[in-house]
């Protein structure tokens, strides 16, 4: 693993498997209001940043109610349940075979920081990564500008950094750092998405190893 100094990992659907709460808790939501139910399927194929234009694609009526409302609603029944969930396959062996090749690790999401850091210690991840960065806001706004102030406190080269996510919002996070990225299916958007946005396309988290060895 030479090609890189610094790898930078999406939290949500990549190291965390919470794709299918998403599913329910939304397609609980949208129950209630009469809506199309939703599969996991539909799901990674209309999942996606902005949020708002998330919520109006599933059929939210966002004249009648806020996403404001929306957002708080989704947000209470995930923290709810939030320690159901456990980190994806090979993740822990993944981040292990990494750290041991001496290479730094640390977490960019948009997931809430003081969350973030709490999900932290319950995994016991804490020694992997240099830092965890999260969000102010239960919006998920914010990553990108984030990503370029973490960026600037890195003793390393764009160049020699890379972004492991699972959305092409992480893709969207790379190329405003100026720094590599590699996605992964499996997670909150659909393989098929992932390929047409022409980035680097793992089949598993251990393949991510056999990436980080190689450039662009």
């Amino acid at each position: 693993m030479v090609a890189y100094k610094h790898i930078i990992w999406d939290w949500n659907g990549t190291l965390l498997d919470d794709a299918w709460l998403s599913v329910e808790i939304t397609g609980q939501m949208l129950l209630e209001r009469g809506l199309p139910q939703l599969t996991k399927q539909r799901y990674q194929e209309v999942f996606g940043f902005p949020l708002q234009q998330y919520c109006a694609r599933l059929g939210f009526d966002l004249e009648g109610e806020s996403f404001e409302a929306l957002s708080d609603e989704f947000i209470l029944g995930y923290e709810r349940r939030r320690l159901e969930c456990v980190l994806q396959p090979h993740a822990l062996g993944v981040l292990q075979a990494i750290k041991g090749a001496g290479l730094e690790q640390s977490i960019l999401s948009a997931y809430r920081h003081r969350t973030l850091l709490e999900l932290m210690v319950h995994f016991r991840l804490d020694d992997f990564f240099v830092a965890a960065i999260g969000v102010d806001n239960d919006r998920g706004e914010g990553k990108i500008a984030n990503g370029k102030c973490w960026l600037e406190k890195l003793p390393c080269a764009g160049s020699q950094i890379v972004l492991v996510g699972d959305t092409l919002h992480d893709l969207e996070v790379s190329q405003a750092m100026g720094v590599d990225c590699i996605l992964l299916p499996g997670g909150h958007q659909s393989r098929s998405r992932l390929e047409a946005s022409g980035a680097r396309v793992a089949g598993d988290l251990t393949e991510v190893l056999t990436l980080l060895e190689q450039k662009l």
